[in-house]
């Protein structure tokens, strides 16, 4: 497995690539040295992305480009070099997008980064068209992640609480995901979003009426 990142983690990782997905030809780059190491590339996981909160009303121009251009144009630099060489392979490959339920349920202070993970979820549905049979291409998204980077305060148990399986999800979950969506089991499966949101979030219509029932 190769993983990638602008810059070498602190932690030593046997097979890392530097590699800024956001520049087409740093991506290009990337699949070149994957194939001199390995010879193939069966699965690609775009996992690149993020927004910190801002307010749409004040938002820089330069911000939102940022943020879509992580989000949404990272990925299809990334995917649209994979694909020209899984389609050369016999078995072809798989693409998993990281999407989010921001592009279902948009939070204040996420339009831009919903907008972009919105476009990923077009994105992947038209890729899928394109390129099958050869390739198959499939978003999944999170919800609410427990991650070193996540802030939900001192105790996320009131956060936990709008979570139908009354839990944040961990990364392992989302990794169970992506390996079931990259396995043969699931080669019918392209053009898909799989949600991974622990049954969504108690409504909180249902709150505001049963103020005192329990919520998970």
């Amino acid at each position: 497995m190769v993983t990638c990142g602008r810059t070498a983690p602190a932690e030593h990782v046997a097979d890392f690539v530097a590699c800024d997905v956001r520049d087409a030809a740093s991506v290009a780059e990337l699949v070149r040295e994957v194939v001199v190491r390995h010879g193939r590339l069966d699965v690609v996981v775009n996992n690149a992305g993020g927004s910190p909160s801002a307010d749409a009303a004040t938002v820089s121009p330069r911000f939102v480009e940022k943020v879509v251009g992580l989000n949404l144009l990272a990925p299809f630099y990334v995917a649209q070099v994979a694909n020209s060489l899984m389609q050369d392979q016999p078995d072809g490959g798989v693409i998993l997008n990281i999407g989010s339920v921001a592009a279902l349920r948009p939070a204040p202070g996420t339009s831009a980064y919903a907008a972009a993970k919105a476009g990923l979820a077009v994105l992947t549905r038209g890729l899928a068209l394109e390129w099958a049979p050869k390739v198959r291409v499939n978003t999944v998204s999170p919800g609410l992640v427990r991650t070193e980077s996540a802030t939900y305060g001192d105790d996320p148990s009131h956060v936990e609480r709008t979570i139908p399986m009354g839990r944040l999800a961990e990364p392992s979950d989302i990794a169970a995901a992506c390996l079931f969506l990259s396995r043969p089991e699931a080669a019918f499966i392209s053009g898909a979003d799989l949600v991974v949101d622990g049954g969504g979030e108690i409504p909180a219509f249902h709150t505001a009426l049963n103020p005192g029932a329990p919520v998970a």
